[in-house]
């Protein structure tokens, strides 16, 4: 089982290695995979090596798209590179998965037209530029829609990562990771999503390149 993840500079780190983490104690190989090789940094300025580039890529059996800045977000939902490297993944893979903003960049690619997903809370009003696509009542932790697995913000890819591991290799298999991961939330505070009403890539200034990433929501 091999999982592609396209990584990009100020992606979200938990969108990429939470479920790493998961899949790795599935058993499964996980690859990084960006335009280019090399280092790259994440959304919170943690450094990374991505070892492969799109060029190098072979075929995935799950292709994960995570999110990120929203500037970061802005540039590639208009780059042919990566929108096209989305495309010619994802036309083999048994599940295409996003966590997150992600859900934009696989909308942007067109491969979520026809499908019930969800993202971010904070982004759900952006999806109203992909008039093909349905957003799922609420703000569920993920979306499975067929082969399309939706998750929503950021930890939300702890759950889809087990739900995809469930997909997989059965509900044996997901119990085995969520002990040997200990995960069972349970949080020390709680708090109600307030419904956004504008989408937030229209309300950022993206710096020029260089100047650093946008401010959190």
């Amino acid at each position: 089982m091999l999982i592609g993840i396209p990584v990009y500079d100020q992606v979200d780190m938990l969108d990429v290695a939470g479920p790493h983490e998961l899949f790795s104690w599935a058993n499964y190989d996980v690859e990084l995979v960006a335009e280019q090789r090399g280092p790259l940094t994440f959304r919170n300025g943690f450094g990374f090596n991505v070892a492969k580039s799109f060029a190098e890529a072979g075929a995935y059996d799950v292709l994960w798209v995570p999110g990120g800045d929203p500037c970061a977000l802005i540039k590639l939902m208009g780059d042919r590179v990566y929108l096209d490297f989305l495309k010619n993944k994802s036309g083999n893979a048994k599940y295409v998965a996003s966590v997150c903003e992600g859900a934009l960049l696989l909308a942007a690619a067109g491969l979520l037209d026809g499908y019930t997903v969800t993202t971010h809370w904070a982004f759900y009003p952006c999806m109203a530029r992909f008039p093909k696509v349905t957003l799922a009542a609420g703000y569920p932790r993920y979306c499975l829609d067929r082969n399309r697995l939706t998750g929503g913000g950021i930890s939300s890819g702890l759950d889809e990562a087990l739900m995809l591991i469930q997909l997989i290799s059965g509900t044996e298999a997901a119990q085995q990771v969520q002990q040997s991961t200990q995960y069972y939330p349970c949080p020390p505070v709680t708090s109600e999503i307030v419904p956004a009403t504008t989408c937030l890539l229209d309300e950022v200034t993206c710096p020029p390149p260089g100047a650093g990433p946008t401010a959190r929501r």
